[in-house]
């Protein structure tokens, strides 16, 4: 054993936390397996990336600086290459966005431009953890992307059933109560309204409104996070979000342009309009003390990637529903390519199931075996394709009997190579003598 200078328990608990591994594996393991097909990665689209688009936007946000803002070049060069205004450059521009996609109508003095829509995931968790009787309740299977920032402000996380109406208000209530009679404070509750990572699952309106009335019932903030919404597949309409329904406050919204605009750009936001008491009387939005912590950690978000996404925000007139046309078809195209997969490839009424999301990027497939780490290194390794254990979504940190398949990142030919590699996977498993729990219908349609 090779001497070493810190041991891993001198070290915050999270460092070692499964949730914090996860995201890293997840993001690495296709590195390992180049030649593989990736049914894995929740990452846009690539066929549409256009570096030269990057000083088109840049210059369009210059010109709306000077001509809009009314910036002299000074100003325009100082607020584009100096350290920047902590709650951001472009929360007009968001606010607009909201506006004219959303139906909101909000002040942009509480919206915080971040670095992703992980940084403000941290920045609220930050904020709302006071002490150790703290709780955030989820609803499961969650994205580990919350978990892991739950972690490292040691804030547990209790998870809340979802099924096929996105959240079982039921368990909710339950989960507040039973909470609070164990000494404990929930903060508030996650959920991913729109075609849910990893379940796929959508609340319909009708659900919305019953949770946002359970959330006032209940004394509860919700954390809406919403990097799918765009994306509803042919024929589907948008719902309303839960924050455009909110009309007392009850949603701390979380929104990315990772999706819809430019994942390098590595910008996202928080929407925190929660009015907040001050000591010597004043009332502030929530977002005032999310930027404190901010500029705390990372001080501000780059100005250079805010402009970028403020110039193709400015390009659709703020419109990103207009500015993913390509892309939502793209998406329904590949969806609908995915489904149609399965089924040819698995019998109806066998042990192999399927949900049929109404849009996003994500599939859940049940097996009839456990679904771990050690198979995806196997399924990578000899039958080249990748796709994600859904145990990664859970915190029990056992295998489940399923796995997620994106669909967003990949053309219909690679989701055919991938489907029969994937085929041959379960076959060999199955015949290697592993028994099925139990026969499935082959798709589950969700909301």
């Amino acid at each position: 054993m090779e001497p070493v200078d810190l041991a891993v328990t001198a070290l915050h608990g999270s460092v070692g936390d499964p949730a914090l591994n996860s995201m890293n594996f997840l993001n690495e393991v296709a590195q390992h397996y180049p030649d593989a097909v990736s049914l894995a990665a929740g990452r846009p689209y690539e066929e549409f990336f256009d570096s030269a688009l990057l000083h088109t936007h840049l210059d369009r946000f210059r010109r709306h600086l000077a001509e809009e803002v009314g910036l002299d070049r000074a100003g325009v060069d100082r607020t584009l290459l100096q350290y920047g205004r902590t709650k951001g450059i472009v929360h007009h521009l968001i606010a607009r966005h909201l506006d004219v996609d959303e139906g909101l109508t909000v002040d942009p003095e509480s919206i915080v431009v971040t670095v992703g829509c992980q940084e403000a995931m941290f920045l609220v968790l930050r904020a709302l953890r006071t002490g150790p009787a703290d709780v955030l309740l989820a609803v499961a299977p969650t994205y580990v992307g919350l978990t892991g920032a739950a972690r490292l402000v040691d804030l547990p996380v209790h998870p809340v059933a979802g099924g096929p109406d996105g959240v079982d208000l039921t368990d909710l209530r339950a989960a507040v109560r039973r909470a609070r009679a164990g000494g404990l404070r929930p903060r508030g509750c996650y959920v991913m309204p729109d075609f849910a990572n990893p379940s796929g699952v959508s609340m319909d309106t009708t659900q919305r409104r019953r949770l946002l009335d359970l959330a006032a019932e209940e004394d509860v903030l919700l954390i809406e996070d919403n990097p799918y919404g765009l994306f509803p597949a042919d024929g589907t309409d948008r719902r309303p979000t839960l924050k455009a329904l909110d009309t007392a406050r009850r949603v701390v919204y979380l929104g990315s342009f990772a999706k819809t605009v430019l994942p390098g750009a590595r910008v996202g936001y928080v929407l925190a309009d929660q009015r907040v008491g001050e000591a010597d009387g004043a009332v502030v939005p929530l977002a005032d003390h999310l930027a404190k912590i901010k500029s705390m950690v990372t001080v501000n978000t780059s100005p250079i990637s805010q402009a970028v996404i403020g110039g193709a925000l400015l390009a659709h007139d703020c419109s990103l529903v207009a500015a993913n046309v390509r892309e939502r078809a793209a998406y329904a195209r590949n969806l609908r390519h995915l489904v149609d997969g399965l089924t040819r490839r698995f019998p109806a009424g066998g042990p192999v199931s399927w949900t049929v999301p109404a849009g996003g990027f994500f599939v859940v497939v049940s097996v009839p075996f456990a679904v771990d780490d050690a198979l995806l290194h196997r399924s990578a390794r000899e039958y080249g394709v990748l796709w994600t254990p859904m145990a990664h979504f859970y915190d029990a940190g056992t295998p489940v009997d399923a796995l997620r398949l994106s669909v967003s990142a990949v053309t219909p030919e690679s989701i055919d190579v991938g489907l029969d590699r994937l085929a041959a996977l379960v076959t060999d498993t199955m015949a290697a003598g592993v028994t099925p729990q139990c026969q499935g219908s082959g798709t589950v349609r969700v909301p």
